[in-house]
């Protein structure tokens, strides 16, 4: 049964068209849709002014599609609006990556059913530190985060629903943590897993080549930060 998506609200940071610059869909054109909260706390991420959802940066829907400049400010929408948004924008894309912030605070089935109703192909990329709510074809990117300031755990559940495992590595002892997790909390065996070098720097992306051809596993360079694109 569809749930219904005009009494979901979303805390929407940004909405805009670009490529997808990491893992599997890497060279796809996609709609990113951003949401607004996160407590994990990750040190080098690059979008800390979503970690905060404070009711002073609430503003129109208007304000929140294709920004300029990033900025803490959000916008409380429904699935059934920014369906409409993004097809009164005419965006070419078909495939729409829900990112934030941590995505998997809300429930995004009713999101999920409006978008797909009109065509779209639904990716999430979500730290694996929530409980995973989309509908069955969404494809579930899980980059898991370990030992964060936040101190959430990478839940088993969401290993196991995850199409694609995405790790970000700088050092040795990442890929270590990363065994262990994967032991712990084994994924399905038809998973991707790819390691992501943090930052781009020279000696964590030698090391994520490194490991990535030992293991016949994938590498993401996040290409949108080579392009200088978002």
């Amino acid at each position: 049964m569809l749930e219904n998506p005009i009494s979901t609200l979303y805390p929407i940071n940004e909405i805009f068209q670009t490529i997808q610059g990491e893992g599997v869909f890497t060279g796809v054109p996609a709609i990113f849709i951003r949401l607004q909260g996160c407590p994990v706390g990750c040190p080098w991420c690059d979008t800390q002014h979503t970690w905060e959802q404070r009711e002073s940066d609430q503003v129109e829907a208007t304000e929140v599609v294709e920004k300029q400049q990033p900025s803490s400010n959000w916008a409380s929408m429904t699935a059934d609006e920014m369906v409409k948004l993004i097809e009164a924008k005419g965006y070419t894309a078909k495939h729409v990556v829900i990112t934030g912030g941590e995505p998997a605070m809300f429930n995004l089935i009713p999101l999920g059913q409006a978008l797909e109703q009109k065509g779209y192909q639904l990716q999430i990329e979500t730290s694996g530190t929530f409980a995973i709510q989309v509908t069955p074809s969404t494809w579930v990117t899980v980059s898991p985060k370990l030992d964060m300031p936040g101190g959430y755990l990478v839940r088993p559940d969401c290993m196991k629903r995850a199409n694609e495992i995405k790790y970000p590595v700088a050092m040795q002892k990442h890929i270590e943590q990363f065994d262990k997790l994967l032991k712990a909390c084994p994924p399905r065996a038809e998973a991707i897993i790819a390691l992501q070098p943090i930052s781009q720097r020279p000696r964590a992306t030698e090391l994520a080549i490194k490991v990535c051809i030992e293991r016949n596993w994938r590498l993401s360079a996040q290409l949108h930060k080579y392009l200088k694109i978002e």
